[in-house]
C-alpha cells in the first residue's frame, strides 16, 4: 500500500464522522438528552482524531500523484489548500467537543452555549468538507470539474453521423 491509497482509505473518515456527529447533536437537542450530546461529543473528538492521518498521509499521496502525472499542480495545490482550512476547522471543533464534553459531564452552566457553538462549528466543518472533497475529488475525477467536457461523447458521435451522410 502506498501513500495515496493509504490516503484514499483513511481522508473519508474526518468527512463522514463528524457529519453523523451533527445527526446525533441535532438528536440530542430533540430529546433534550445530555448522554445523546455526550455522545455527539465523542463522535466530534473522533473525526478529529480521524483527521490527523488524512492529513499527514496527504503530502505522500501528491508526491504519488504527480509522479504519475495523474492531475496538474494547479489541481493538486487547490486541493491541498481547500484542505488545510478544512482541517484547521476540524480539529476546532474536536477540541471544543473535548471541552463540551467535559463541561455536560460536570453539569457546567456554560454547556449549553459549548452545545450550540459546537453544532454550528460542525456545520461549518462540513461546509468546509465539501470543498476539500470535491477539490480531492477534481484530482482523479475529472468528471467533477467545472471545466469538464460533458458533451464529449455526444459530439464524437455527432461528428460520425456527420461523416456518414457525407460519405453516402
Amino acid at each position: 500500500m502506498n501513500d495515496a491509497h493509504f490516503h484514499l482509505i483513511v481522508n473519508h473518515l474526518p468527512i463522514i464522522i463528524p457529519a453523523i456527529g451533527l445527526l446525533v447533536m441535532l438528536g440530542g437537542f430533540i430529546t433534550r438528552s445530555a448522554i445523546v450530546k455526550r455522545t455527539a461529543y465523542l463522535i466530534f473528538i473522533l473525526g478529529a482524531l480521524c483527521t490527523f492521518p488524512a492529513a499527514f498521509s496527504g503530502e505522500g499521496a501528491e508526491e504519488v500523484v504527480e509522479e504519475l502525472h495523474l492531475a496538474s499542480h494547479d489541481i493538486i495545490h487547490e486541493h491541498e489548500e481547500a484542505a488545510e482550512v478544512f482541517i484547521l476547522f476540524s480539529y476546532a471543533l474536536g477540541a471544543v467537543a473535548l471541552v463540551g464534553f467535559w463541561a455536560n459531564l460536570k453539569n457546567k452552566s456554560f454547556s449549553t452555549v459549548l452545545n450550540v457553538i459546537t453544532l454550528a462549528l460542525s456545520v461549518t466543518v462540513l461546509f468546509l468538507s465539501v470543498g476539500a472533497a470535491t477539490t480531492g475529488g477534481e484530482i482523479r475525477h475529472t468528471e467533477i470539474r467545472e471545466d469538464a467536457n460533458t458533451n464529449g461523447i455526444e459530439d464524437t458521435n455527432h461528428d460520425e453521423k456527420h461523416e456518414h451522410y457525407d460519405n453516402d
